[in-house]
């Protein structure tokens, strides 16, 4: 099993930056792992993906040294168990409400004596071939990173932090604001906002990362600035639909400008 460099910088407060998979391209997992980015998410919460397929976007980081991390649709042990063992090397876990729910999440995703994750990692051992070297290592190089998106984990934040083998919390704004009684479509809000400085600071002080999206390069700065050490930048759907948005208004405005040209010459 190879080393989870990213684990280890995230535990040295060192900051990552990564990415989310939505598409459920393979190809672009891999463009993205060649670009650079330290921490690929594959998303499936929010799209159909199915075990074969999330299976070969983790194939395509293979060549790469980013970290393959698996956003699982729930706490279920089934589906932790599933993403560690087709070879995600963390998992990202949705709408945690508290230090038990925490415990119980680290615990699936821990072998015995230390958790109660059944042994068969298929993939995960190149196919039984490392089975010793993965059953020995695997328990000190998975990620556990907890999506703080409830006010009852709001609540109960400083316990959660407390939960050994807790890695990080990735902060969950929309579902945040929805679990708040606020309109995600009017963000920011400055509770918002107070949460984050809150939760980084008890981060900071219970030696676990904060991880939250940015899609500008002023943004990843600010977020770094305050504290983050988790940074993901955009999805790669926002990646492509920001760039095909950009080509596009500069083209429309080209056309406008040259058309008002053409009608001013005919004039004349």
């Amino acid at each position: 099993m190879r080393a989870n460099w990213v684990r280890q910088k995230l535990h040295a407060g060192e900051a990552t930056l990564g990415t989310f998979i939505g598409l459920g391209s393979p190809n672009v997992s891999e463009l993205l792992a060649h670009a650079g980015f330290d921490w690929l998410v594959i998303e499936t919460e929010h799209n159909g993906l199915d075990s074969a397929e999330v299976e070969h976007l983790l194939m395509a980081t293979n060549g790469t040294e980013t970290i393959p991390i698996v956003r699982i649709p729930s706490a279920n042990p089934v589906f932790i168990q599933r993403a560690l063992d087709m070879g995600g090397m963390g998992v990202l876990v949705p709408l945690v409400k508290s230090a038990e729910e925490a415990e119980a999440i680290v615990r699936a995703t821990r072998y015995p004596p230390a958790g109660s994750r059944s042994f068969g990692p298929l993939r995960a051992s190149h196919y039984t071939f490392d089975n010793a070297d993965y059953f020995a290592r695997a328990n000190d190089h998975l990620l556990v990173i907890l999506i703080l998106e409830t006010k009852e984990a709001v609540a109960d934040l400083e316990a959660i932090l407390s939960v050994p083998g807790v890695d990080g919390i990735y902060l969950g704004p929309f579902d945040l604001c929805l679990s708040l009684g606020l309109d995600p479509m009017r963000q920011p809000f400055p509770e918002i906002e107070a949460i984050i400085a809150r939760a980084i600071t008890l981060c900071q002080e219970k030696g676990v990362a904060f991880g939250t999206g940015c899609s500008t390069p002023q943004e990843l700065a600010s977020r770094y600035a305050q504290g983050c050490t988790m940074l993901g930048y955009g999805t790669d759907y926002s990646l492509l639909t920001r760039a095909a948005r950009t080509g596009v208004e500069a083209f429309r405005e080209l056309a406008r400008v040259g058309g008002k040209s053409s009608r001013q010459g005919e004039q004349k």
